[in-house]
């Protein structure tokens, strides 16, 4: 009984000490998305670092209901991908997000140090931003791995598209291109095509009259790049999507063209602006490398030091690189003594590939981490090439790929989009 009374007694203070508190704002659910929500805090905050970077870019934005809108479905498209890396098992590990963290900071010529604080000074909170990176990264392994899977190239289109570039005289031009996509529903009927159809020849006029295009495109359009003002960046001729190439041909800066009509809507194109060709030579790199990659009996900090003492030993001379890579190397590469040819490296993971760009010939590396796992690597050969040489059959490949990527990339997420439960919940008014 004493017991029980205790019991009650702690309860009353509880109770009184609720009666007593402040009422606080929980975060509110924006939307379902299958078994995970998207909530208003990060709704909120996205629409705020977009307001603020158009701030910084002097960019007018659309109204805020509208902006909502292509948050919301970026959030909703970000969750669905999410939550398929999950049920992938795809992980992101602290040493490999902190070397893309370090990778980022180079490219801006900063320490990480430096990096971290200009994040700080542009009044975001660095914890979060770093988990947003991790949060790209797993979803782009997650679209690689799925959108890879849809896509075919036949051997056949390979050597139509190099028999056409051969005939080109255009091969150095790139062309900077706005996309705005004027959606189909699922399933569309005659009456849907002729209405997108019809909203597409409205936003033309809009243009031709003077609108702002990126600020229609992240109002209107429901392409992968709406957020971006539409911009889909510099392309050549061939790694634009073939409905696109066939129209923009001697088209001069600042054209707008469409509706072209493809499978998933009508597609407004502008040409932003033209440029020569910027790389006209490609530098390659032979290198081979012992990959160890950690695992639940194997530790990062384990790794690292079996590699550290490999160097030793080669150095010493008391090991010889390529025996040592036959025996302890990870990777298809370990019966070849670790040796990967020449290669271009942007075709290696960053890592990889910053770490060569350091080195001499016949130079070993220290440790580091990519996002395959600890490598030692040692830089065999640096050589430049003509690009008009480079115009071959896997050169070919790449801009098909490209090509379709971007196509397939677009449909999966649509798909994933009328396959899922999605709720998008009212806004309260309070």
């Amino acid at each position: 009984m004493k017991i029980i009374l205790k019991i009650c007694a702690f309860t009353a203070l509880l109770l009184s000490a609720n009666l007593n508190a402040k009422e606080v704002a929980l975060d509110r659910v924006a939307a379902i998305v299958n078994s995970g929500v998207v909530l208003e805090s990060e709704v909120t905050e996205l629409i705020n670092n977009i307001k603020q970077q158009a701030s910084k870019s002097n960019q007018s934005l659309p109204s805020d209901k509208a902006l909502r809108v292509q948050v919301m479905d970026k959030l909703i498209n970000d969750s669905l991908v999410a939550q398929i890396g999950e049920r992938m098992g795809i992980q992101i590990s602290d040493a490999q997000l902190d070397q893309t963290l370090s990778n980022m900071a180079s490219e801006n010529n900063l320490t990480l140090e430096q990096f971290r604080q200009s994040i700080v000074d542009e009044g975001l909170d660095y914890e979060k931003y770093r988990e947003n990176v991790r949060k790209e990264l797993i979803s782009g392994e997650v679209k690689r791995n799925s959108v890879r899977r849809r896509i075919y190239i036949s051997p056949q289109e390979v050597a139509n598209l190099l028999s056409v570039m051969k005939e080109q005289t255009n091969n150095d031009v790139e062309y900077r291109l706005g996309h705005i996509l004027i959606e189909f529903p699922p399933e569309p009927t005659q009456a849907d095509m002729t209405a997108a159809k019809e909203r597409a020849e409205k936003v033309i006029e809009l243009l031709n009259s003077g609108s702002d295009f990126k600020r229609i495109a992240i109002a209107s359009s429901g392409g992968d790049k709406a957020l971006e003002g539409g911009d889909l960046g510099w392309k050549s001729i061939n790694e634009m999507p073939t409905l696109f190439s066939e129209i923009i041909e001697g088209k001069d800066k600042g054209t707008i063209l469409g509706p072209i009509r493809t499978g998933l809507g009508f597609s407004i194109v502008k040409l932003v602006d033209i440029r020569g060709r910027q790389v006209v030579e490609v530098e390659e790199v032979k290198s081979r490398h012992i990959l160890i990659e950690p695992s639940i009996i194997l530790s990062e900090a384990k790794a690292e030091q079996m590699l550290k003492d490999f160097r030793a030993q080669i150095l010493a001379g008391e090991a010889d690189f390529a025996e040592l890579a036959k025996e302890h190397s990870d990777g298809p590469t370990s019966v070849k003594g670790g040796d990967l040819g020449w290669a271009d490296p942007k075709s290696y993971d960053p890592a990889f590939a910053e770490e060569l760009a350091k080195l001499k010939e016949n130079e070993l590396s220290q440790p580091f981490r990519s996002s395959f796992g600890w490598h030692l690597a040692e830089l065999t050969g640096r050589r430049t090439l003509d690009a008009t040489q480079r115009m071959n059959e896997n050169r070919a490949y790449q801009l098909l790929y490209k090509r379709k990527y971007s196509t397939e990339s677009t449909r999966w997420i649509k798909e994933l989009r009328d396959e899922a439960y999605i709720e998008i919940l009212e806004q309260s008014n309070k």
